[in-house]
């Protein structure tokens, strides 16, 4: 890996219907003896099943699957496994599925094909509690919010608030931030509420996306 990546212990459980990538998704993730796939499914309904019986840590879910799609089987495993994290895996790229997918309940969304270290970053930002966009589909998400951000807000913003910014536009969970410019996570916390305030955000996507909106980064 390129930079230390702090991942938890978790269970995983695989969704999708090409067998070519599950391998590849098994095969890339035995390197790290944190996440435990405990199975694999290639069919929503099933899916669905599969999350009930295993009760996973986290889902990895393609959406172009047989039976009903990956957004409809997320939505219908965070009504019952709220607090299994789903991070979305895919080829789909469209504006309308990105947001479909946040809005079933996905706390990630990653597109296939990319390294490694975006899936890893994607599960160790969501497993501290936050939400990842890849930063290929980034600019779709931000078409979707008006420019409510004045540029000038930038004078606002603290040399440490927009070295923070900078790199939580770049993924980077808080422990990962906290380590990179040598202060505490709580200190890197308060700084992301900070940003939150001051851009109008009501989570880290929000604040990544006005910042790259507004020219601030």
């Amino acid at each position: 890996m390129s930079r230390q990546i702090h991942l938890p212990e978790w269970r995983v459980l695989v969704i999708e219907d090409d067998p070519l990538v599950q391998l590849g998704i098994e095969q890339a993730l035995l390197e790290y003896r944190q996440l435990t796939i405990v199975d694999m499914v290639d069919d929503g309904y099933l899916a669905v099943e599969a999350a009930l019986q295993h009760r996973p840590d986290l889902v990895l879910m393609d959406i172009g699957l047989p039976g009903i799609d990956g957004i409809e089987t997320t939505q219908q495993i965070k009504a019952q496994l709220p607090q299994t994290k789903v991070i979305i895996l895919t080829s789909h790229t469209t504006d309308t599925e990105v947001l479909a997918a946040f809005a079933s309940g996905a706390e990630a969304y990653c597109i296939k094909g990319g390294a490694i270290d975006i899936l890893l970053t994607a599960i160790a930002t969501v497993a501290q509690g936050g939400v990842y966009l890849d930063a290929k589909i980034a600019h779709l998400v931000m078409q979707t919010f008006k420019p409510t951000v004045d540029v000038d807000i930038v004078g606002d913003l603290s040399a440490r608030e927009l070295e923070v910014l900078k790199l939580v536009v770049e993924g980077l969970s808080n422990p990962e931030i906290a380590e990179q410019l040598f202060i505490s996570p709580n200190t890197v916390k308060a700084h992301v509420r900070g940003l939150m305030t001051k851009l109008a955000a009501s989570d880290r996507v929000q604040v990544a996306v006005k910042a790259l909106r507004a020219g601030l980064i």
